[in-house]
């Protein structure tokens, strides 16, 4: 069964609906409703107004002993004064619709449908000239509107503009279930907590199977062995000369409770990012920000009582669990991601809290953790990993075996007793470990999902993702196993652990030795391995290499595969980068989509600019300064094809390009600058290249223009 339908533009055939027989079910998105506020210049000072005029104080007498009560009694008092003051309206949301199209170009579309149906064809040719010019116009008008905001250096306005033109990364509703798939969900999320892990746990060992403080080569929040300045040295790995054996802990006396000021909770609430969702107590970020100058009072009243009583609100702990599927279509509540939604007056304490937190315990974090640290990164991660991989291949008779673990559910396993016990070693305060402990036990959870709410759980075990202090919490939990020597070390990207052993001659007691005691300390902490997950990759480039036993966790043997993406970058055992090439090539022709999208709207140059850095170049440099200098010639043209084209959209991007990627290896202000000058010493030793300059603009113009005679074999 077919049905005839207006011609596609100025066609002269007509479009043919094709009917099956039987009738499948569709997914129509009908017009959706929604409640928002009608903020104004008016109404938030009239908002400013209400809170100046509050006597806070009697508002909270009576509440003093009863911190739930009276932290009920403010969110509340702050969500009545936004209902009665800030004005609402309900909109009309169509969701099949373009966001330049308006309800003029609408109503020619309708037209055009109904003279077609008419069969008037001099009708049908005027409305679609008429709808011809609307649409020009259409587009047209939405182009000036994102230049408008440009101009007034509205990035965030323009950027989410840009995203709609070209449909990237549109965002999807939250997923869809019933009230038994959200207590199902809530259950699943909790489960460590409850006591029914599906999933295999790791054996808990015996005491005597755990390495302890006194062993040399395994750390346990000894400072003096590990140092977060320690260095890269000639021979690939960690010199901790310039650690002193002065830098061990020493008792440290802090005052009995902490406290904040007015100025430091004025600052974060202008900080807040106000169209971000509310939390479970109903407070936008919106309306803290507005209000930063009259609430820091209060809150600064209610942070310091709550440190004071070394309590945390059950309200401000409550979290709001949306799950995110971790693929396409999940079909396992495993293929679900928990984000957690909690108050945003309780991350503005968190906030507060990170900095002194940080300060408390630089020097017992592991400093072979890449995440959640300022100026270190990614790239720093994968350096470590292959610099003392590529500099142990040079040697005759050497292997290199890489074993990167994948935990299950890493967050929520963090157990609150053994987190304090191991805060106690540091410098922290008792009072503030005994805040810790109450922020992670007797916290109310549940799952929000597209048309319902599920029940309410209690979770004591782990720290919900999505708050502010969740990674700090999770880096002490593991930064208590710390292992480096010349031929084997531990390094952690978050949950992301990798064991790497530099083999020679088959001497690898080592490694198999590291290996297991990490397990073991896996279990003692209460860490579930995922082993169908954890992989092991060897390289060796022997000609007559020799079979290696593989190693086994938990009775099954892991996997040795030939490729593995290690923090989106693709390793093999080769290695030449070529799986890593062929990545970054199709990812980069499939955003030449967006570009061709965005220029059909006839932007500006300095649109085009900024969704080419944020979209584009991202991909194409991601990581360029650990697989730049050594990229095989056949890719280096394929990547150098994807360039050329993207000149088509900006003309002036080819030297953008070329001066992005020598800052790339030039910012002496990064970390990593010591790890690349060592290389450069490789090289010029080979005499090769003549000053550090001079290597990284090699690297740079190798990468960036494919010059064959730039390609000095390395």
């Amino acid at each position: 069964m077919s049905k005839t339908r207006p011609p596609l533009g100025e066609s002269d055939h007509n479009l043919v609906f094709l009917c099956s027989e039987y009738k499948p079910l569709v997914q129509r998105q009908p017009v959706k409703r929604r409640t928002v506020r009608k903020w104004s210049q008016d109404a938030e000072e009239a908002l400013q107004g209400c809170f100046e005029t509050t006597d806070w104080m009697t508002l909270c007498q009576g509440y003093e002993d009863d911190i739930n009560a009276m932290t009920g009694c403010v969110t509340d008092y702050i969500n009545f004064c936004v209902d009665n003051i800030i004005p609402s309206r309900t909109v009309r949301c169509f969701t099949n619709n373009k966001h330049w199209i308006a309800s003029e170009l609408k109503n020619l579309i309708n037209e055009k449908k109904r003279a077609f149906k008419e069969g008037d064809r001099e009708l049908l040719r005027s409305i679609q000239k008429q709808l011809k010019f609307k649409i020009r116009d259409s587009k047209e008008a939405y182009r000036e509107k994102l230049e408008n905001k440009l101009q007034r250096n509205n990035i965030r306005d323009v950027w989410s503009g840009m995203k709609k033109i070209t449909g990237f990364k549109q965002r999807k509703d939250c997923t869809d279930g019933s009230l038994d798939t959200a207590n199902e969900l809530n259950k699943f999320f909790n489960r460590f907590s409850s006591g029914t892990n599906p999933a295999s746990s790791s054996p808990v060992p015996s005491q005597s199977d755990i390495p302890s403080s006194s062993d040399p080569t395994f750390s346990c929040h000894t400072p003096a062995l590990l140092s977060s300045n320690a260095v890269m040295d000639s021979s690939g790995s960690i010199n901790l000369s310039s650690t002193k054996s002065g830098d061990a802990a020493v008792p440290f006396t802090s005052p009995s409770h902490l406290s904040v000021y007015r100025s430091q909770v004025k600052r974060q609430l202008e900080r807040l990012n106000r169209n971000k969702a509310a939390g479970p107590d109903g407070v936008s970020p919106r309306v803290l920000k507005a209000g930063a100058e009259q609430l820091c009072g209060i809150l600064q009243h209610l942070f310091n009582l709550r440190l004071n009583q070394e309590k945390v609100p059950v309200l401000w702990k409550t979290s709001c669990l949306v799950p995110v599927p971790k693929k396409t279509r999940p079909s396992v509540n495993d293929d679900c991601r928990s984000v957690a939604l909690t108050s945003h007056i309780m991350k503005v304490l968190e906030r507060l809290l990170l900095v002194h937190l940080n300060k408390k315990t630089r020097t017992y974090q592991d400093p072979l953790q890449f995440s959640y640290r300022h100026g270190v990164g990614v790239k720093d991660a994968i350096i470590q990993l292959l610099q003392p991989t590529h500099f142990h291949l040079d040697k005759a008779g050497s292997t290199v075996r890489v074993l990167f673990f994948d935990f299950s559910s890493a967050f929520n396993t963090i157990q609150p007793d053994v987190l304090c016990q191991k805060l106690q070693k540091t410098q922290m305060g008792n009072s503030t470990i005994t805040w810790i402990k109450d922020y992670l036990t007797n916290r109310p959870q549940f799952v929000r999902l597209k048309n319902c709410t599920s029940n309410q759980a209690i979770s004591n075990i782990g720290a919900p993702q999505g708050t502010v202090i969740s990674p700090f919490l999770f880096t002490m939990y593991t930064s208590d196993f710390q292992y480096i020597s010349k031929t084997c070390h531990l390094q952690k990207y978050s949950d992301d652990s990798a064991v790497v052993g530099c083999i020679r001659d088959g001497q690898e007691e080592e490694y198999r030795e590291l290996v297991e005691h990490f397990m073991a300390w896996c279990g003692n902490n209460h860490l579930t391995l995922n082993v169908n997950k954890t992989k092991e990759m060897i390289l060796d480039f022997r000609k007559n290499r020799v079979e290696s036993n593989t190693v086994s966790i938990m009775g099954e043997e892991v996997e040795v595969i030939e490729e593995y993406k290690y923090l989106g970058v693709h390793l093999d055992n080769k290695p030449d980068w070529r799986k890593n090439s062929q990545a970054i090539c199709k990812k980069g022709h499939s955003r030449l989509h967006f570009l061709r999208t965005l220029r059909s709207f006839n932007v500006c140059s300095k649109m085009l600019q900024i969704f080419y850095k944020s979209v584009v170049e991202s991909v194409i440099s991601s990581a360029i300064v650990c697989w730049g200098s050594s990229i095989r010639s056949r890719d280096l043209k394929r990547l150098n094809s994807l360039i050329k084209r993207l000149v088509l959209f900006w003309a002036r991007l080819w030297n953008h390009w070329r001066r992005s990627c020598k800052e790339g290896f030039s910012r002496e202000s990064r970390k990593l600058w010591t790890t690349l000058s060592i290389l450069f010493t490789r090289l010029s030793d080979n005499g090769r290249v003549s000053s550090v300059r001079g290597f990284f603009s090699f690297a740079a113009t190798l990468t960036a223009t494919g010059d064959p005679s730039c390609q000095q074999p390395l």
